[in-house]
């Protein structure tokens, strides 16, 4: 049986990584997305065991301690983690495993295995990014405020990604996760999309 191959997919906060990693498993239900253990509290949608485990921060350093994770990452006063026997598990299985993780998180995984495939996805504006995560309804200004520091701090990491995707039109951002999917199962991989001009004013510091 052939191994599973990782696909890292990263974004900042309100990009839609959330909703285009969703769309894609339901387009292609071969992949296994990776679900990762937190100690952020549950939100009233959310469930456990489905969307994150939900652990204590002690059981989360017992965990660290003992080398459950293959990557860790604190974000926002919370940590995060995916673990290593799911995720090797998976792999054995012939899985392509989806791990929604951040640049941090990231490059940790790249050490371990270089041959990972990594997809990051940015939003059309800075002015977007910010609507989005006020049409949530889940944070107060202040809190929207530092996402929109956090995620210029994350989108300063793209050059570490192989495949860039811009999530302007959501169902063009879906075609081009699927592509980038089925070019790592040939073994291949695309060009990256060069989007200078975007990139500098997601980056600009006005």
């Amino acid at each position: 049986m052939t191994k599973g191959r990782l696909i890292i997919v990263s974004a900042p906060s309100g990009a839609g990584k959330t909703s285009l990693v969703g769309a894609l498993l339901t387009q292609d239900k071969t992949l296994v997305v990776s679900v990762s253990h937190t100690t952020r509290a549950k939100r009233p949608k959310e469930s456990d065991g489905v969307d994150y485990y939900f652990i204590d921060p002690r059981t989360f350093a017992t965990m660290v301690d003992d080398g459950a994770f293959l990557e860790h990452a604190e974000v926002f006063g919370n940590r995060y983690g995916t673990s290593r026997h799911a995720v090797a598990e998976e792999l054995a299985r012939g899985h392509d495993v989806v791990l929604e993780i951040d640049w941090q998180g990231a490059r940790m995984i790249r050490t371990e295995f270089p041959d990972t495939y990594d997809i990051f996805i940015l939003p059309p504006s800075l002015t977007e990014l910010a609507a989005r995560l006020k049409a949530r309804g889940e944070d107060d200004p202040d809190v929207i405020s530092r996402r929109m520091n956090e995620a210029k701090k994350e989108m300063s990491h793209y050059d570490d990604y192989a495949n860039l995707v811009v999530n302007d039109d959501f169902d063009q951002a879906l075609s081009q996760m699927v592509a980038i999917v089925a070019a790592a199962r040939c073994g291949k991989r695309l060009p990256r999309r060069e989007i200078k001009t975007l990139l500098a004013e997601l980056l600009s510091e006005n």
